[in-house]
């Protein structure tokens, strides 16, 4: 699941948020309205704005989705030492489960009580459980396109493996066939067109995380580049 991957370059820590709000890694979205309800607002985190309308915008084109060759894989230290694969017909098959959750993008706004359909990612682990010695995943998306998470946020409730949205199957744009949902971090940590999950021993930095984002992504502190980052946060770039 490597993938392309360019060079990685030297973060700008002093200049890092001025470029890094204006470009989209995976579940960022522009919005186009501003305001909400007062419950909206009373729910957001710090920096953040309610927007209804949106654009999806992502890195890289959208892929196609051939279902007969799509296939989603959990690798790395799993318990017996081997891998997991599911096509794509025998993951439509998977147990269900629904949320309802807000969508914080990086970009300073929040969408609120978006509906998910999917497999939630604490029912995946326990069909495919880690070695005992797993602190963290790295979910890997087309293009090698890949973010990191502590282990405990990947189980968190509402993070779902989505396969809907708003009771339809999800856009190409917002990731179909299969996305990410991790409703507590922000968007960029949502990857779409999921296509692997690996279990790692030790932390590891995706995609945006080697490229000025923090590593850890929690709206509620405002952790959104990497020179916010406090030591223990994450591995040095």
């Amino acid at each position: 699941m490597a993938g392309r991957r360019g060079p990685r370059p030297r973060p700008d820590r002093a200049g890092v948020a001025a470029g890094a709000e204006r470009r989209a890694g995976d579940g960022l979205s522009e919005g186009t309205d501003e305001g909400g309800t007062r419950e909206d607002r009373s729910r957001l985190p710090p920096g953040q704005a309610v927007r209804h309308e949106h654009k999806p915008l992502h890195y890289g084109p959208v892929p196609a989705f051939r279902p007969r060759r799509w296939d989603f894989r959990i690798m790395g230290a799993t318990e017996d030492l081997g891998s997991y694969r599911w096509t794509w017909e025998e993951f439509t098959l998977l147990p269900r489960a629904d949320s309802v959750s807000d969508f914080h993008c990086v970009m300073r706004f929040s969408i609120p009580g978006v509906p998910w359909r999917g497999v939630s990612a604490a029912d995946l682990v326990a069909a495919a459980p880690p070695a005992p010695e797993v602190t963290h995943v790295m979910a890997w998306g087309e293009y090698g396109y890949s973010a990191n998470l502590r282990l405990d946020d990947f189980l968190s409730e509402g993070v779902l493996l989505a396969t809907h949205r708003d009771g339809e199957p999800l856009a190409p744009e917002h990731g179909a066939p299969l996305r990410l949902v991790v409703p507590h971090l922000y968007g960029w940590k949502s990857v779409k067109w999921l296509r692997a999950v690996e279990y790692m021993t030790a932390d590891r930095r995706g995609f945006w995380e080697e490229r000025g984002y923090h590593n850890r992504a929690d709206p509620w502190r405002e952790q959104r580049f990497s020179h916010q980052e406090e030591p223990g946060h994450g591995p040095p770039l």
